[in-house]
């Protein structure tokens, strides 16, 4: 199996290369040379693997056609190190929660930083120090966050041989749990950077020093955001889960609705499908930021400012350049590195959009690779979190509200709808509160989190001076 760039670098690399690199030497994001294909009896012997061996068994089934260059014995190793029901509560890790007539929830929350990003991270934890204690080397993690990312990142790397992290995320947005999770932890392999401005200041920085060929070089720079195939490809397996869960035959279809704002969890379904899973319909729900609900919609992808980028009730989605959407733009384009190189690595440089709706190929975003849209705002989330609690005794979290009112919805009869659940709703008290006039149920590990001490440092968005911070912890 091998990756290419969606920007068209002509060099080709193997799994664990890009596992540590993150994004390509000309900008683009990695991507396989071609989707593997599943058919009917293997979807047949997965649904038993999972039934008789469970979720690391599946997960070793879907990865192991991604990933050629980690001994199989290894890779299932590390699968079953991964998903355990020690970090994730529950046997099925996955569990699925039929919420009303067609609409399901996935559980995807469960594990150390109660927020669906546990799945993936788990894994690459445990991948790097893997493939560093193999190479002998170290490695210098650059991330951002609105919110979730951060601390699973952080849980998952804390302690781990040969990685430090380097964490941005925008300061004073995250909710206090959110930002209490990661700035108390005292590791001296974590270092939070808080940057004053919103997430996309903080994507801009990750970026700007990725594609600093010889910093990136010098200082071992890899990334744990979604632009890094090995987390977005960690993440597909759990859409096969929810998929068998589901249904009882591989002739049925489901659609899934996914709260959405850097389209990384979204696009996992998007691999997916192209894979074979009989997936309907993928249904994206945005909050007031609403840049990829526009562009389902009309065609146009439009960024927006620090300005014009709302702080709303859903914060881990106050996101208006989605990174990506390039993967899935490149597809659209039916996998024209040079167009897709000009619109993302050109266009939207120069003008801050991309218009696809007057071509023929934007109808295939919905025709031929099933995209759809809504949008949720904080009243939608108030009465969605309300109404889910009266008639179904479930709290959900504010993002996981977009995905239900927005799966309610765009719901077709008889379509069968799982709806991602993003995280717990203890990392959002303030908006259940508001909604339910009542505490959320907090976990015991995390009761007074928000006064433990915090180490943190803020900083103005200025690449440089990450930079300098990087270039001066590396000796710690």
């Amino acid at each position: 199996m091998l990756y290419l760039s969606t920007r068209g670098h002509p060099e080709r690399k193997r799994f664990c290369e890009i596992l540590l690199e993150g994004l390509a030497p000309d900008g683009g994001l990695y991507l396989p040379e071609a989707y593997p294909q599943v058919d009917g009896e293997t979807l047949a012997r997965w649904r038993r693997v999972l039934a008789d061996e469970g979720y690391a068994a599946l997960a070793f089934e879907v990865l192991s056609l991604y990933i050629d260059d980690i001994p199989a014995d290894d890779l299932r190793a590390l699968c079953r190190k991964t998903y355990t029901a020690e970090v994730f509560g529950t046997k099925e890790i996955v569990p699925l929660k039929r919420l009303e007539e067609g609409v399901y929830l996935e559980a995807l929350s469960n594990g150390p930083t109660l927020a669906f990003k546990d799945m993936a991270m788990q894994l690459l934890g445990n991948l790097f120090e893997y493939e560093l204690g193999r190479r002998g080397e170290q490695l210098n993690i650059l991330g951002a966050t609105s919110g979730d990312t951060g601390s699973a990142a952080e849980y998952a790397m804390r302690g781990k041989q040969g990685v430090r992290v380097f964490m941005l995320s925008p300061h004073g947005r995250m909710s206090p749990f959110q930002q209490a999770q990661m700035f108390s932890l005292q590791d001296a392999n974590i270092h939070n950077i808080a940057v004053e401005g919103v997430f996309d200041d903080c994507q801009d920085i990750v970026k700007a020093v990725s594609n600093d060929l010889a910093f990136k070089r010098q200082y071992k720079i890899g990334t744990v955001n979604s632009i890094n195939w090995a987390r977005l490809l960690a993440q597909v397996v759990y859409y096969f889960a929810g998929y068998f869960q589901a249904t009882t035959s591989n002739d049925q279809t489901v659609s899934f609705c996914v709260p959405s704002g850097n389209f990384g969890n979204v696009c996992a379904g998007h691999v997916a499908r192209q894979m074979g899973l009989p997936i309907d319909r993928l249904i994206v729900a945005t909050n007031e930021n609403d840049v990829l609900d526009e562009f389902f919609r009309t065609g146009t992808y439009r960024v927006r400012g620090s300005a014009d980028t709302y702080e709303t009730s859903s914060p881990s989605m106050d996101i208006s350049k989605a990174s990506n959407f390039e993967r899935f733009v490149f597809d659209l384009l039916g996998r024209d590195a040079g167009r897709t190189r000009a619109l993302f690595g050109e266009q939207l440089a120069r003008e801050g959009r991309f218009d696809l709706g007057s071509e023929p190929v934007f109808a295939e975003a919905s025709a031929r690779y099933g995209f759809v849209s809504g949008k949720s705002t904080h009243a939608d989330r108030l009465m969605t979190i309300k109404d889910t609690w009266e008639r179904f005794g479930t709290m959900i979290d504010t993002h996981t509200a977009d995905g239900v009112k927005v799966a309610r919805e765009r719901r077709r009869a008889g379509e069968v709808v799982v709806v991602l659940e993003t995280a717990l709703p203890i990392k959002f008290a303030d908006t259940i509160r508001e909604a339910l006039d009542r505490e959320p149920d907090r976990p015991a590990r995390f009761v007074g989190i928000e006064d433990l001490p915090k180490r943190v440092q803020v900083m103005a968005p200025d690449v440089a001076a990450v930079q300098r911070y990087i270039a001066d912890h590396c000796r710690d």
